[in-house]
């Protein structure tokens, strides 16, 4: 069995669910203290391929786009050159295919969990009776079953994470797109909404793109691994994670594990140094 390759798995042009970066570059204006007043190259001339629902993390220092990158995806940020195709269509802008989840759920307080839930249900004009019914067996997908009544500030952090997610998955998305939703929680929390992630992926299997500081997160809930650098943010290196599913805490003491994690930090260390 072949643990770490670089090769991108093979996407279907068109088929719904992928995603497709061609030559994707995003620029910002410089701050006052740069002399040369040239802008910031956040992304320079990004290619990536994304198949059908698969499972990728992408990580890499603090800087190098990678927020960026997923807002482009997510037509929430235009890129200034490149496409970006999704199931081969060129996004525009925000659609019913992709959903974020943030770092903070973001949920509105004056909702219980039901209604939080099904908010996107609502504004898309679905009726109530339907969306209350979705909602309630995402609760219970989630884990929040018998928190269905429950408000925000009565959740803990963790739960209200898997409120953020059921929402996203409410409105039936074909891409979760997740921009460090665990990043804020204790390692405890977070090693249990890892694996709740996984169950819910599992059971959806939504083409997924997860944004992360972990490289250890990265590889547990990955079938690859996209390893960015900056100067500008671009992607250096391509990693299989090659290990059985489903997957647990003493997947990480393998070889195969260690021999991925061995290389990603590598990698990163091999490109520490960029522009400041």
């Amino acid at each position: 069995m072949t643990a770490i390759t670089s090769t991108a798995i093979a996407t279907e042009p068109g088929a719904r669910g992928t995603i497709e970066a061609q030559g994707i570059s995003k620029y910002f204006a410089r701050t006052a203290n740069r002399a040369d007043g040239q802008p910031f190259v956040a992304l320079g001339k990004m290619d990536l391929k994304v198949a059908a629902h698969e499972f990728v993390s992408i990580v890499g220092p603090s800087g190098c786009g990678k927020t960026t990158f997923l807002r482009i995806v997510a037509g929430l940020t235009k890129p200034d050159d490149g496409v970006i195709r999704v199931g081969g269509d060129e996004v525009h802008g925000p659609g019913r295919d992709r959903a974020v989840v943030f770092q903070d759920a973001a949920l509105l307080p004056w909702l219980d969990v039901i209604d939080n839930i099904a908010f996107g249900l609502k504004l898309a004009g679905v009726r109530r009776s339907e969306r209350v019914e979705r909602a309630a067996s995402l609760a219970q997908l989630v884990g929040l079953g018998g928190f269905e009544k429950a408000f925000p500030r009565q959740l803990s952090g963790g739960m209200r994470q898997r409120a953020g997610i059921a929402r996203a998955l409410a409105v039936d998305p074909e891409i979760l797109l997740m921009d460090e939703p665990f990043s804020s929680l204790d390692e405890i929390t977070r090693r249990n909404m890892q694996d709740e992630l996984l169950r819910i992926w599992s059971a959806s299997r939504k083409t997924a793109i997860f944004v992360t500081h972990s490289v250890d997160e990265a590889i547990i809930l990955s079938d690859r691994v996209i390893v960015m650098a900056t100067g500008p943010g671009r992607v250096v290196d391509e990693i299989t994670v090659d290990l059985p599913r489903p997957r647990s805490v003493s997947a990480e003491s393998s070889g195969q594990f260690m021999a991925i994690r061995n290389r990603i930090w590598e990698t990163l260390d091999s490109v520490r140094t960029g522009p400041s």
